[in-house]
């Protein structure tokens, strides 16, 4: 069995693998109405209270809804963010749990 690896990413961090990655996801798991005053360009909007859901969608489905390619388990550039963490956090653990391993 794989081991789950969590690592907290600065915005820096980030702003560093937006502009050189071609396969990062980041998933927006704020409200529609954060969202709405504004958010990181290319970003996926899935509020953390759909997370579960959304990530145990078949691929097409996920596709189909969010019009992003539904990351593999074993995706290495795969944040979530909020705006103080800990959504982003619950949302990290959530993708553990159904097998997101990094």
């Amino acid at each position: 069995m794989a081991c789950s690896v969590t690592k907290v990413i600065s915005y820096e961090d980030l702003k560093a693998l937006l502009g050189k990655s071609q396969n990062l996801l980041v998933v927006d798991v704020r409200t529609k109405e954060e969202v709405d005053k504004g958010h990181i360009q290319g970003s996926v909007h899935i509020p953390v209270d759909t997370v579960e859901a959304a990530f145990a969608m078949a691929p097409e489905e996920f596709k189909a809804k969010f019009g992003v390619t539904k990351p593999l388990q074993d995706a290495p550039e795969l944040v979530f963010h909020c705006h103080m963490g800990m959504r982003g956090l619950n949302a990290t653990n959530k993708a553990h749990q159904l097998g997101y391993v990094k």
